[in-house]
């Protein structure tokens, strides 16, 4: 089944991937050489191919956030920022994505679910697609605890947000079976 795009979401995308890759210049993929971009395009993959399956509405926010869900926590680009670079719809979603930084890190997660929750369910799917691509092989470098929370955790955000889209909920299901544990 064939999904539509606008010709300006895609210009959003590719604006917002150009401010990524500057942002996130520095920065690599952990546990590799490679780019930090590397995560960013997973996740961006994973929405569009679950859009492709079962319509998002609100793909081209949910892209645009997809590309820069990590530019306030990783990289400290603040929400005012956000706002005049690419509007209120996608630094809320991206706000509501990265994890407040002055809360103990047990607290964080359920936290940004439950702001997640308030936004649109298009912002839920990128939390799922972001999951699914952070459900690879762990570090070589993690201890087995941190694999298993890292794990348990994929099934809380399953729980939380799966009801958004059944593609993503059925894809990150069966990365969380075949995680170690």
């Amino acid at each position: 089944m064939t999904q539509q795009i606008d010709y300006a979401d895609q210009e959003a995308w590719l604006k917002a991937w150009r401010y990524a890759a500057q942002v996130h210049a520095q920065q690599k993929f952990p546990g590799t050489d490679m780019p930090y971009l590397v995560h960013l395009g997973m996740v961006s993959m994973e929405l569009l191919g679950a859009h492709a399956q079962e319509r998002i509405d609100g793909i081209g926010t949910a892209m645009q956030c997809a590309i820069l869900h990590d530019a306030m926590e990783d990289q400290g680009v603040s929400h005012d920022t956000l706002v005049a670079e690419f509007g209120l719809a996608v630094a809320d979603g991206v706000a509501a994505l990265s994890k407040s930084p002055g809360l103990p890190k047990a607290d964080a997660m359920a936290d940004s679910l439950t702001r997640i929750r308030l936004q649109p369910k298009a912002i839920w799917c990128v939390k799922l697609a972001d999951r699914i691509s952070n459900l690879q092989a762990p570090p070589s470098y993690w201890p087995q605890e941190k694999i298993s929370a890292y794990g348990q955790e994929g099934s809380v955000i399953l729980a939380a947000l799966g009801e958004a889209n059944g593609y993503l909920a059925q894809r990150l299901a069966a990365k969380i079976a075949a995680y170690p544990s």
